[in-house]
């Protein structure tokens, strides 16, 4: 069954003049969508509109059978979509510890379950999580995001600031946290190559509008048919 459906989706800041235009996604249970694109295509504006926080400018949204309100952030939150957003937005003057209770949600995971896709984040718990490394943190973002029980994360440029090696060790988390509990992810990642290895598909947006589309291991195997797609030229 299809968790999250958008149909016809505009998204923007201004009536009448939307960065994203006619975005179309059906995303399943447990399913990793890779939404890629250059800088200024409108992915990161789509994933707000996804979540509520910029009023969508037209289509549909629709979660498990049931269309959102455009731009009601609390009632797609307590809907099951959750947003990792790209600066990751913690309580820096609270400890990890703190920032993973306040925000848990009835059958969410436990902190405990947080710490087995996250065990570096154990002995950091009592830490502000002002004071924790770059990685540090984006693992605590993710481990906020799966204590509210999501059932669909959307992930903002995870790999925002931090080394290859950190994003390397990350990327391949958010895999395990789909197949292992369900949740659906849309990823928003500019690491293409290890974007595609965890992701099922893949949507290029240039420009707001979808590019190209299709299997994850499909265009991982045709790097010139991204590269086509990023510099704007039709693709099949």
């Amino acid at each position: 069954m299809t968790v999250l459906t958008c149909e016809g989706v505009d998204a923007g800041y201004t009536k009448g003049r939307p960065v994203v235009r006619g975005f179309d996604l059906e995303l399943l249970p447990g399913e990793v969508v890779a939404l890629l694109g250059p800088n200024g295509a409108g992915k990161t504006t789509l994933l707000l509109t996804l979540a509520g926080l910029l009023p969508g400018l037209g289509g549909t949204i629709t979660l498990g059978g049931e269309q959102l309100r455009s731009g009601r952030a609390r009632a797609a939150a307590r809907r099951g979509l959750v947003l990792v957003p790209d600066d990751r937005s913690l309580f820096t003057q609270l400890t990890a510890r703190e920032n993973l209770t306040i925000a848990r949600r009835r059958g969410g995971s436990t902190v405990d379950q947080v710490l087995e896709y996250f065990p570096g984040l154990g002995r950091r718990l009592k830490v502000p999580a002002g004071m924790l490394s770059g990685g540090e943190q984006q693992m605590l973002a993710l481990g906020r995001a799966l204590v509210q029980d999501p059932r669909i994360l959307l992930v903002d440029e995870l790999s925002m600031g931090l080394a290859p090696v950190i994003v390397e060790e990350l990327l391949p988390v958010v895999r395990r946290i789909a197949d292992g509990t369900g949740t659906a992810v849309v990823l928003v990642e500019q690491h293409v190559r290890l974007a595609l290895e965890v992701a099922d598909r893949a949507v290029v947006l240039v420009h707001g509008e979808t590019a190209l589309s299709g299997s994850a291991a499909r265009l991982a195997a045709d790097p010139g048919l991204l590269e086509r797609a990023y510099l704007g030229e039709q693709v099949a």
